[in-house]
């Protein structure tokens, strides 16, 4: 196979990929970097798993599949019940689960952070990254009786990429926006600017094929597909509604059946005639909020309310562990948790403020406190070790005595008094906040940490002047980067705007040697380290449990359920 890779004459086949491969022969790049850049430009994650095992030796490990599945039963899972009324504005994990049933994506992203065709069934990208031909899954019935086709991703696409829909998708599908002035002035007098799709930029093939017009080139295409807010609805979905709770049209193997905001969403399974895909175990999917203490979806567990809960915090694996019937399940990922600070809010407007606040966290330490050990320490740029575009910079070493000479000269003389908001659950963030006041009284800087009711802080969490946000793992660090800290980007919570940041993100986004973008990427993360925007805590693991008799349940580094292989051994 790796022969017929390196060789082919297949137009299909990128040409890059001859190269891809002599560079992974020759070590100049690893293994994850091959496997991550030979799926992006086409090729199935199953051939680059074999090319990569006859190279290196290692054992080509398919992602896990149930063997011997048991038809039948009723899971019972614990987590927030949140609205799902628009996948394109899904802003919480747990809204992606309680609809990712009934609509699907694209492209799903498994635990080796590989993109695999879902929807579609392949992809293929110009030399230039800059032209992404999908193609789609044939033979996809939505619950309606139509047939899932082009007009359905298009439809999709033209709506995350208009400004009225709000989506987050907007600056994950970037490169194919444009911004101009619209002549009009906000309250200080700058100009009012909107993006919206560039003109031709998405082009209809066939029924069964669309290919994409990027203005500038874009590695990360498959990846933001797999995303929870890129969840595929009906073309019609506007014009019936725009609510799936109410109009649950979907390609999905399951149907709602009850849905009650704060209570539980309840599923039943399609005939297997009517999917498209392998047929489902479960007969029922029931999600029972148990509230915001994560000791009371554990005391749920136990006493066999749930089989099965979200996620918990650190501080119930001893508990889970004392519990027979329980398995603990514990991922890495590139999950974490910033103390950000909103450049337009004083003091935090004086990077030099920024700067020392940072300076302040002894990083390991914070690992150990607030996460006893499971995790990484962070460099305070929002790209993790995980990420193979990661490109590692010097250590971040606690200073409090730069941290007091930048105050200083920031003319706080006299310390600085600050408030932190944070929410209650989980306790880990407020944790994180406590520890990072602890830290930084040395220096002088006085913080008073302020939990809060979850509602009430995430209602405002992109203008708090300072305040604590957890961020979800994503495959790649540049998608992270480019929702949170480019220049406009739909959840900028500190209002970042470096146009030097910008241009290097957008030069990292288009790079698709890896070496090459390693290097790129070492100025990104240097340019967002500097600017100070975040004091990131942590890389952190997740954890969840399940009843031992749930089988084929994997924890998600997203923590996207994906209930494909679950069945009940009741």
């Amino acid at each position: 196979m790796e022969e017929t890779m390196a060789h082919t004459k297949d137009p299909k086949l990128h040409a890059y990929i001859p190269e891809l491969i002599e560079q992974f022969r020759k070590r100049e790049i690893s293994r994850r970097e091959f496997l991550r850049t030979a799926t992006l430009l086409g090729v199935s994650a199953t051939a680059a798993y074999a090319v990569a095992g006859r190279i290196d030796g290692q054992t080509f490990v398919p992602q896990a599949r149930a063997q011997m599945k048991k038809m039948g039963g009723h899971l019972r899972f614990g987590m927030s019940v949140q609205e799902v009324t628009d996948p394109a504005i899904f802003d919480w994990t747990e809204k992606g689960n309680g609809a990712r049933q009934i609509v699907e994506s694209l492209v799903r992203i498994g635990n080796d952070n590989i993109a695999r065709p879902y929807l579609a069934e392949r992809w293929e990208a110009s030399e230039n990254l800059k032209t992404w031909t999908f193609h789609l899954r044939r033979g996809v019935k939505w619950s309606n009786g139509d047939t899932f086709n082009a007009d359905d991703l298009i439809f999709n696409m033209e709506r995350w990429l208009d400004p009225a829909t709000g989506s987050s998708n907007q600056s994950r599908f970037g490169t194919m926006t444009t911004t101009a002035d619209t002549g009009k002035k906000d309250d200080n007098g700058n100009p009012v600017m909107s993006t919206t799709m560039t003109g031709g930029a998405i082009e209809r093939i066939d029924d069964h094929t669309v290919r994409f017009h990027l203005n500038t080139p874009n590695v990360a295409i498959p990846e933001s597909f797999g995303d929870y807010p890129a969840l595929i609805v009906h073309r019609r979905f506007s014009d019936e509604g725009g609510d799936l709770s109410k109009n649950p049209v979907g390609t999905g193997p399951y149907r709602l059946a009850e849905y009650v905001v704060g209570e539980k969403l309840v599923l039943e399974k399609r005939p297997a005639s009517e999917y498209w895909g392998d047929e489902f175990a479960l007969d029922k999917i029931t999600y029972i909020d148990t509230g915001d203490d994560p000791a009371a979806s554990l005391a749920a567990l136990a006493s066999g309310q749930i089989d099965i809960n979200h996620q918990f915090g650190v501080e119930l694996i001893d508990a889970v562990q004392q519990i027979p019937t329980l398995n603990l399940n514990e991922t890495p990922t590139a999950a974490t948790g910033v103390a950000r600070m909103h450049v337009t809010e004083k003091p935090f407007d004086d990077p030099r403020v920024r700067k020392a606040i940072r300076l302040t966290v002894d990083h390991q330490r914070l690992v150990d406190i607030v996460f006893r050990g499971h995790g990484l320490p962070s460099e305070d740029h929002a790209v993790a070790p995980i990420h193979p575009e990661y490109a590692a910079l010097p250590e971040v070493k606690r200073d409090i005595e730069q941290a007091k000479a930048l105050l200083h000269e920031a003319g706080f003389d006299n310390g600085l008094d600050l408030q932190i908001n944070c929410v209650a659950n989980p306790t880990w963030e407020q944790n994180s906040c406590t520890a990072l006041a602890e830290m930084a009284k040395p220096a002088g800087i006085n913080i008073k940490v302020n939990v809060m009711p979850g509602g009430s802080y995430w209602g405002k969490w992109l203008t708090w002047p300072f305040g604590f946000t957890s961020w979800g793992h994503r495959p790649l660090g540049i998608i992270n980067l480019g929702l949170g800290y480019r220049t406009g980007g739909k959840w900028n919570e500190t209002g970042h705007n470096n146009p030097e940041f910008d241009k290097a993100l957008d030069e990292a986004t288009g790079i698709l040697d890896p070496r090459e973008r390693s290097v790129v990427m070492a100025k990104v993360e240097k340019l967002l380290q500097d600017d100070s925007v975040i004091s990131q805590s942590l890389w952190r693991s997740l954890f969840n449990a399940n009843n031992k008799k749930v089988k084929g349940w994997t924890l998600g580094n997203a923590l996207e359920h994906h209930l494909n292989d679950v069945w009940i051994d009741a």
